[in-house]
């Protein structure tokens, strides 16, 4: 996985989307990331996890069998996603990592020069889902890693694979959600 392709990504959308008029703190956007792991632990209390199956057949059919393509298929696909993944486990956890490849475009971090499978990190396998948040809460919170997205990103990444969440599929979806979102995603003020 390119993960600069995937950070320019994110900051472009972010940019576009209005994201980025002002010029915020780090602590900002590690702050929006911790919310986003304790939305994951709201899924999870409600036990929402992503249909990924029933998601793919559907689009499956929209394209192969509608033969939808434009507005129709993003409308499509847009009902689909909200349907099926919108915030589940898997779709709040893409939310953190989206942030912090935002927050690595922004800065001009290179993600793609860590060395992610030779890298140390926690083994999640053996804790609860709530310890696992509060631990890679405490990464995103220690002086330490703040300008380091790299390294919060890579525990995140640990964690899914820990759990079998195919992370990188996740984060795809999420992004093509997102850059059909209106601006500021409506409503929001950051």
């Amino acid at each position: 996985m390119n993960l600069n392709k995937l950070r320019d990504k994110a900051y472009q959308c972010a940019v576009a989307h209005g994201w980025h008029e002002e010029n915020l703190s780090n602590e900002h956007f590690l702050c929006l990331v911790i919310s986003e792991l304790m939305e994951a632990v709201e899924a999870d209390r409600k036990e929402r996890h992503a249909d990924t199956k029933k998601f793919n057949q559907e689009m499956d059919y929209y394209i192969h069998e509608m033969k939808l393509y434009g507005e129709n298929y993003d409308k499509a696909y847009r009902d689909t996603f909200e349907y099926y993944l919108k915030d589940s486990v898997e779709d709040e956890l893409s939310d953190a990592c989206i942030r912090l490849l935002d927050l690595a475009g922004l800065r001009g971090y290179d993600l793609d020069s860590f060395d992610y499978e030779g890298s140390d990190t926690e083994d999640y396998s053996d804790i609860s889902f709530t310890e696992s948040m509060f631990r890679i809460c405490v990464y995103v919170t220690d002086n330490f890693y703040r300008d380091e997205p790299f390294i919060l990103l890579n525990e995140i990444f640990a964690f899914c694979r820990d759990r079998n969440i195919d992370i990188f599929w996740h984060i795809e979806q999420k992004m093509k959600y997102n850059e059909l979102r209106p601006y500021k995603h409506g409503d929001k003020s950051y």
